[in-house]
Order: structure tokens, then C-alpha cells, then sequence
């Protein structure tokens, strides 16, 4: 079983964007150099001595968003001496003030030596945070049991890799099982939740002979988890699904989630299943909830999606049509469906401000078995 590695995040990824903590773009870097060589160039240009000398001063400033201390100190050196050398007419008196020039230089030499600590202790900060995070929702394989598998996820918080969702899926002596959730709240502060319930996953896979059973002990950890803190109500949607040995069938149990869709041939229909309360509000009797059984094809896929996705609203304030998207989209291949969908939902809503989950589960056993 392979796991796929997380790919870095490219440059047009990074939600954070350059004012919130992502390295500055290429032209804010450029703007110091460009600015000299600009007013050189316009200094030995003109026949009539221009009045722009107190241009340079904002050069020092400029190199503090980008250059280090050292590269900041060079770029004041370099505009003290453009106001000494003759030929470009910048050392009238009266035109630059010399020594608040060289004040303003040294004092960005100071701030940027503040701005480089602070860069490096958040740097760390983020690395600590990302590996943690991982932890919690590590990547995906791309195949468990007789299941192929892709996900995709994108927190609402920025800067963050998990949230208030949730999904994983797991082979075990009883087959193999998927979980895809959602937590109340979303960003950090969901995290440790979403812990605790991956965690009661994990060990269900191992230990618990029915799906409902895995239901129920999700559930009895949130009620724990309530218990142990004050004022503190925590609930879950979560779907979950249990492949047979040669994947032709699946069963499935949802408490409160959207059901999964089936796409097959060029149709997406949802799952005709019995819903049940949430997870964390207390399923008194396990045995009540009804297990949906559904035949699989050969070619048959399984498309899960967190509310963050079929809530989503167009500025007209109408849903985002999710089984409709996925019939135009059910010829693409199964590793980049989800990432179709995410990139239609992005042109389809203005602002997606909740988290979007998405798993395809690909049914086909191995010829091993």
C-alpha cells in the first residue's frame, strides 16, 4: 500500500497570500533596484537638473518587505553615495537631507534585522504546525484493500491543512471502511475533535464487526469528549461506508451527512439510504440504525462531499448543483474528479467559506484477489 506524498504547496496556492505571512511577490523584491536604475537613468537623461533626489529615500524602506539586513545595509550604502557622486545632480543642499537619508537607512537595516527573526520564528512555527496537522489527516493512498482512493481537502481557515472535516478510510479484518465527517465549528479549533474521532475510527476498523458499531463509538467519543469539557456540545455528520472482500458491494450508514453518490457511465445519482441523528447527540440503541446495502459494478464510483460543497451559493443564492456537475464530469478520471469539482466550485461561489471535502472511492479488486 502506497502513500502518495502531499505535493509543496506552489506559489498560486498559498491562501495567505503576501500581506498574511507568504513570501513577498517577485515585484515588490524588484522595486528598490528598479527604482535606482529609473532615477539614474532619468538624472543623466534630462539636460535640466531634476528635483528628485528624495526619491531615493524611500529605497531602504522598499528592501525591508523582501531583502535580508545585510542586502537592506547595501541598498543604503548605495543611495548615500548617488547623492555624492556629481554626475547625476543629486547633492544639491536643499534638494535631499543627506543625514535624513542615512537615519532612515539605518533604522530599515534595524527593522528588517526584526523582520527576518520574526519570518524565521514563524517559518518554524508553520513547519511544527503543518507536521502536526499531517498527523491528525496524513495523506491519503491511493489505494486501500480492493478500493482506489483520492481525496481532496481545503480548510476554510487560511493557513491551515485540516479543520472542522474529516475523512479516512482503512482496511481491517472486517473489510475495508471510509469516514468522511464534519465537526461543528471549522478551522483550529475543530482540530482536536477531529482527532479524537479519526482516532475512534481507526480503532472501530480493528475491533468493531458491524458498521453500526463503528457508528455508535464515534458517537459514545464526542459524548465523552462533552463530558470532560465544560459547556462544551460537539456533534459530527458523518457518513460511513463498508466494502465487501471483492468490492461489489458496499454498505453504507450516514448521521447527518450528505448521502455519497454513485457515478455510473455518465449518471450521478445519491444513495437512497436512511439517515440517522448525528454523531454526539447519543444513539441510544445502535441496533436501531438501519445499514443500507447497495450492488456495485464493474467501473462504479463512490463520490463523497462535506456540506462545504453542496452549500455552497452562487451570488443568486442557489446551491451548487453537485450531482449535475459530476454527470459532465464522469468521463474524467477518478484522480482528478475531485480536483474539477473544487476548481467548478471556485467559479461557481464568490467566497467558499466553510471547509470542502471530497472523496472518490473507486471499487476494484486487485487481480491478486
Amino acid at each position: 500500500m502506497r502513500k502518495v506524498p502531499a505535493p509543496p504547496p506552489r506559489r498560486s496556492e498559498d491562501r495567505r497570500g503576501w500581506l498574511r505571512g507568504a513570501p513577498p511577490p517577485r515585484w515588490v523584491r524588484a522595486l528598490p533596484p528598479v527604482l535606482i536604475v529609473a532615477i539614474c537613468a532619468a538624472t543623466l537623461i534630462s539636460h535640466d537638473p531634476l528635483d528628485i533626489g528624495f526619491l531615493l529615500g524611500a529605497i531602504p524602506p522598499l528592501a525591508v518587505l523582501s531583502y535580508s539586513p545585510l542586502a537592506t545595509a547595501l541598498l543604503g550604502g548605495a543611495v548615500v553615495a548617488l547623492l555624492n557622486i556629481p554626475a547625476f545632480q543629486l547633492d544639491r543642499p536643499g534638494n535631499t537631507d543627506l543625514l535624513t537619508i542615512v537615519f532612515v537607512s539605518v533604522l530599515s537595516v534595524f527593522v528588517s534585522f526584526v523582520r527576518s527573526r520574526r519570518d524565521a520564528q514563524l517559518d518554524l512555527e508553520r513547519t511544527v504546525a503543518e507536521a502536526a496537522q499531517r498527523a491528525v489527516a496524513p495523506p491519503l493512498p491511493e489505494r486501500v484493500g480492493a478500493v482506489g482512493c483520492t481525496g481532496l481537502y481545503r480548510a476554510a481557515q487560511r493557513g491551515t491543512l485540516v479543520g472542522g472535516d474529516f475523512f479516512d478510510v482503512r482496511e481491517g479484518p472486517f473489510g475495508t471502511r471510509a469516514v468522511m465527517g464534519d465537526v461543528q465549528g471549522h478551522g483550529l479549533a475543530a482540530v482536536a475533535t477531529v482527532a479524537s474521532l479519526l482516532g475512534a475510527f481507526r480503532e472501530a476498523v480493528l475491533d468493531q464487526p458491524e458498521l453500526v458499531s463503528v457508528a455508535a463509538r464515534l458517537d459514545r467519543r464526542l459524548l465523552t469528549d462533552s463530558a470532560d469539557a465544560r459547556h462544551a456540545e460537539l456533534f459530527a455528520t458523518a457518513a460511513l461506508l463498508e466494502f465487501s472482500a471483492d468490492a461489489r458491494e458496499v454498505r453504507v450508514v450516514v448521521c447527518g451527512s450528505p448521502p455519497p453518490l454513485l457515478l455510473r457511465g455518465a449518471s450521478a445519482t445519491e444513495l437512497k439510504v436512511s439517515p440517522w441523528t448525528p454523531l454526539g447527540l447519543g444513539l441510544a440503541d445502535a441496533g436501531a440504525i438501519e445499514v443500507s446495502t447497495f450492488s456495485l459494478l464493474p467501473g462504479d464510483r463512490l463520490f463523497l462531499a462535506s456540506d462545504g460543497v453542496v452549500e455552497a451559493r452562487d451570488h443568486r443564492g442557489a446551491f451548487y448543483p453537485l450531482a449535475d456537475r459530476l454527470a459532465a464530469f464522469a468521463a474524467g478520471q477518478s484522480a482528478a474528479l475531485a480536483e474539477r469539482v473544487w476548481a467548478d466550485l471556485v467559479r461557481f461561489s464568490a467566497a467558499v467559506d466553510d471547509d470542502v471535502t471530497m472523496l472518490v472511492l473507486t471499487p476494484s479488486p486487485s487481480p491478486a484477489r
